[in-house]
């Protein structure tokens, strides 16, 4: 799990995350999740996580959100979501980090997030995207981009050790390593559902 995890540490260092930091979240998904434990391991005091499924959302919640928003994928609907979200963080969006990759969800973090602020596209996504630039350019608003990461697995470990991130409740499904139990295992990482980390135990 130090693997995910890194994703999210190196996320959090490349935004400088620290206690005067709100976060939003776009994806409640495996990398989304880890990247909201990794920033409240570095002091975020609230953290707005959004989603397009129930399931997730509650997942995020009881693993530490501070509340939540549901969305749609319609592109028609960003205006009234970012209201929704700058309604759930009180205070205004110091970083967004989006861990979908579609033009819907960075339209809605760059929207959301505060003049001076940063978002942060995590991972791979979308080749090519249509996103509101200019705008985001004319408040200041800074858009960094990660990819793996370097030099995380000393404090991922430490992180751990310590108690200060759990990841264990991430993990939802197990599976031996017969031919059988991996495609099992790959059909139920496929499918999603209530599945965020499929594991192999061997």
């Amino acid at each position: 799990m130090c693997e995910p995890l890194s994703v999210g540490v190196h996320a959090c260092r490349r935004a400088n995350i620290g206690p005067e930091t709100n976060v939003l979240i776009m994806g409640a998904g495996p990398i989304g999740l880890v990247t909201m434990l990794a920033a409240r391991a570095f002091g975020t005091p609230r953290i707005v996580i959004v989603d397009v499924d129930d399931h997730r959302l509650s997942v995020a919640k009881n693993l530490g959100a501070d509340e939540t928003v549901k969305v749609s994928t319609n592109v028609q609907d960003i205006g009234e979501e970012v209201a929704q979200i700058h309604k759930a963080m009180i205070g205004g969006v110091d970083v967004s980090f989006d861990c979908v990759g579609f033009s819907k969800t960075m339209s809605t973090a760059m929207r959301a997030t505060r003049a001076g602020g940063k978002v942060c596209l995590v991972g791979m996504g979308h080749t090519e995207m249509t996103v509101p630039l200019t705008p985001a350019a004319a408040r200041e608003v800074d858009i960094i981009g990660i990819f793996r990461y370097k030099n995380t697995w000393p404090l991922c470990l430490e992180f751990l050790r310590s108690g200060k991130i759990d990841v264990k409740p991430l993990i939802t499904h197990r599976f031996g390593f017969s031919q059988r139990e991996v495609e099992e295992a790959f059909e139920t990482s496929a499918r999603g559902g209530t599945a965020i980390k499929v594991m192999f135990n061997l």
